[in-house]
This record gives structure tokens, C-alpha cells and sequence, in this order.
């Protein structure tokens, strides 16, 4: 027939080699998904925190939402 033969499949050992190549490139997608969520969405927002409440008054804040009518069981101070 053909003078080339084809290969033969492999057969044994196929599902762990795939498994092995996978399970790798899994762990580095996965390590590197960790990575850029931490330093591009958690550091990010722990950095606006601490911004925001260094200078965060809660008493103005309290006192701006009582005149507002916010509160029920605190009357506004001008009633």
C-alpha cells in the first residue's frame, strides 16, 4: 500500500499526561488570577478606605444627616 506507516496512537498513560499538563497550566492561570485580583482590586480598595476615614468625621457626618430629616427618632434641631 503506503510506504509511510502512520504512528500508532498512544494508548496508556494518555489521561495522566493530559492531566498533568493541565492541572498545571490550572495552577498558574489560577496563581496569577489571585495575584492580579490582590494588587488590582483589593490593595486599590484598602488604600481608598484608609483614605477616606483618615479624615472621615462621624459626628459631621451624624449631625449633616439629623438636619437632613434622615433620622426618626432624632429631631432635626431647628423643630
Amino acid at each position: 500500500m503506503s510506504s509511510t506507516l502512520l504512528p500508532k496512537p498512544q494508548m496508556r498513560g494518555l489521561l495522566g499526561k493530559r492531566l498533568r499538563f493541565h492541572i498545571v497550566g490550572a495552577l498558574i492561570v489560577s496563581l496569577g488570577s489571585a495575584v492580579l485580583y490582590k494588587y488590582g482590586v483589593a490593595e486599590p480598595r484598602k488604600r481608598a478606605y484608609a483614605d477616606f476615614y483618615k479624615n472621615y468625621d462621624s459626628m459631621k457626618d451624624f449631625e449633616a444627616m439629623r438636619e437632613a430629616g434622615v433620622f426618626e427618632s432624632v429631631q432635626p434641631k431647628d423643630s
